[in-house]
C-alpha cells in the first residue's frame, strides 16, 4: 500500500520562486549544497516580475537589459540550471520547528511534507487594497491594484479600462503608467496624498512624458458607479470636493511584506517593517530559518531583492558547515526618533554578515543621524532625506557596542562631520 503523501527531506528548502528565493537557491546550488527544494504557489516562477511587460530588469544580474517576463524566465532557467529541484502549484500549510523542521505543503497532487535542514521564507510583499485604505463608496468592476491589473494584461490579454485615476506615487506606480500604456489607455490623473512624489522628483517626468496630470495632497472619499467605476470624488489639497469621471481606480504601492507563514510559524514579527526580525545573517528567531526578499521591509526592486538572495544562500551554506557565530548574546538595534525601521533588527558579536544595515525615516528630514549605545555615542553624521528613501550604515560602525542599539535622527543638534551615509 503506497504512503497517503510523498514525505520529501531536502538540506535547504526555499519558500517563493521570487527573485530572492531563486537568487539564493541557485547560490547555495553552487556553493555545493547539494539537496536544494524551491516550492512556489503560483503556477509559473519568477515573482512580480513576470508580471511587468517593460524594462528594465536584470542588468545588474545578467548584464543586460530585459522585460519583466524575459528577466522571470532567466532566473527560473538559471535556478534550474544549476541543480535547483522547482516545485510550482505547492503551496505551504505549515512549518512544525519541532526537532526537525517540518513543512507540509498541499500540491493538486495531494498533500507533501518536506523534511529540511534548513529553510529560508522569501514570500514577498503584497499591496494595500481598497479595504485597507478605508476608502467608502460602492463596489464596481474596475478597482484594481498594480498586481491584478499586470497579470490581467500580460498574463490574461485583458483591458480592464480606459480612463482609471491612479493612486500613489511609488515605483510601482510608475510601472502602472507603463501598463496602461501598454493596452493605450490614459489616466485621468496620479493622485497622491502628501505633498510630493514617493519616488525621486526625477522619476515623475514619466507622468509628464505621458500626458497624466499628477495631483498632490488629494484623497479619495468616495467610488461611485453601477456595473463598473463612473466617477471618483477628491478631496483636493485646498479643502473642496470634486469628482472626476473615470473607469477605473489602481491603487498602487503601500506594500506590506507577506507573513502569513511567518506568523504561523511564530517568528517574531517586526512592528516597524512588517517583516520578521532577523539578525545581520539573516536568521530569524528561528534559527534555522532565514528570511530574504521583501518580506524583510516594504519594498525594495527586483535587484536588490537578488542581490539579497544571493548573500542569504551565502549564509546558508555557511551556517549547514557550523560556520557562523551562535544566534544568542545578539544584541537589539532599535529605532529612535525619526526612524521607521532598521533591517536587521539584531547584531550578533564574531561575524560580518550583511555589509549594510538598512534603515528608512518616518518623514522627510534633515539633522544628525545619531547612534547610541548604553549612554555611549558610536556614531553621529548629517542625514537629509524623504520618507521611503532607502538609507544604509555601514555594520561595521555598530561593532563596537556591547548593549542595545539605538539609531535615531536629531533635528536641531549641530554637526560638523561629513557624512558617509548612502540614501538611495
Amino acid at each position: 500500500m503506497s504512503a497517503p503523501f510523498d514525505v520529501r527531506s531536502v538540506d535547504v528548502l526555499v519558500i517563493g520562486a521570487g527573485p530572492a528565493g531563486l537568487s539564493a537557491a541557485t547560490q547555495l546550488r553552487r556553493l555545493g549544497v547539494s539537496n536544494v527544494m524551491v516550492v512556489e504557489r503560483e503556477p509559473m516562477g519568477g515573482g512580480i516580475p513576470r508580471h511587468c511587460g517593460h524594462p528594465p530588469f536584470g542588468m545588474r544580474e545578467f548584464g543586460r537589459v530585459m522585460t519583466g517576463p524575459v528577466y522571470a524566465r532567466r532566473l527560473v532557467d538559471s535556478a534550474v540550471a544549476s541543480g535547483v529541484e522547482l516545485q510550482l502549484g505547492c503551496s505551504v500549510v505549515s512549518i512544525d520547528r519541532a526537532d526537525e523542521l517540518v513543512v507540509t505543503c498541499a500540491t493538486d497532487r495531494g498533500p507533501v511534507t518536506i523534511v529540511a535542514k534548513r529553510i529560508v521564507i522569501a514570500t514577498g510583499v503584497r499591496e494595500r487594497p481598497r479595504s485597507a485604505r478605508l476608502i467608502s463608496g460602492e463596489r464596481p468592476l474596475g478597482i484594481l491594484n498594480t498586481g491584478a491589473l499586470q497579470e490581467y494584461v500580460y498574463l490574461q490579454k485583458l483591458t480592464p479600462f480606459r480612463r482609471p485615476l491612479i493612486v500613489g506615487t511609488e515605483l510601482v506606480s510608475l510601472s502602472s503608467l507603463l501598463t496602461c500604456r501598454k493596452i493605450g489607455a490614459k489616466p485621468v490623473a496620479m493622485i497622491e496624498s502628501n505633498d510630493r512624489p514617493t519616488v525621486r522628483a526625477l522619476a515623475m517626468m514619466l507622468p509628464r512624458m505621458l500626458g497624466v496630470p499628477v495631483r498632490y495632497q488629494t484623497h479619495i472619499v468616495d467610488i461611485a458607479g453601477r456595473q463598473r467605476v463612473e466617477r471618483v470624488t477628491l478631496l483636493r489639497r485646498d479643502g473642496a470636493l470634486e469628482d472626476v469621471a473615470c473607469d477605473g481606480v489602481l491603487f498602487t504601492g503601500s506594500f506590506k511584506p507577506e507573513t502569513a507563514l511567518a506568523r504561523a510559524a511564530k517568528l517574531e514579527i517586526d512592528p516597524g517593517t512588517g517583516g520578521p526580525v532577523i539578525d545581520q545573517f539573516a536568521r530569524t528567531s528561528e534559527s534555522r530559518i532565514f528570511a530574504a526578499g521583501n518580506i524583510l521591509r516594504p519594498v525594495e526592486t527586483a535587484g536588490w531583492s537578488w542581490r539579497e538572495g544571493w548573500r542569504v544562500g551565502a549564509f546558508v551554506a555557511q551556517d549547514l558547515e557550523g560556520k557562523l557565530p551562535k544566534p544568542s548574546d545578539a544584541v537589539k538595534i532599535i529605532p529612535g526618533a525619526n526612524v521607521r525601521y532598521v533591517v536587521p533588527q539584531r547584531l550578533v558579536p564574531g561575524g560580518s554578515g550583511f555589509p549594510h544595515l538598512q534603515l528608512r525615516t518616518a518623514n522627510e528630514i534633515s539633522g544628525s543621524l545619531a547612534v547610541y549605545s548604553n549612554g555611549r555615542v558610536l556614531r553621529r553624521q548629517p542625514l537629509t532625506s524623504a520618507p521611503e528613501r532607502r538609507i544604509l550604515m555601514p555594520l561595521a560602525a555598530l561593532s563596537g557596542a556591547d548593549a542595545d542599539i539605538t539609531i535615531g535622527v536629531e533635528t536641531k543638534r549641530p554637526v560638523a562631520v561629513r557624512s558617509n551615509v548612502e540614501c538611495v
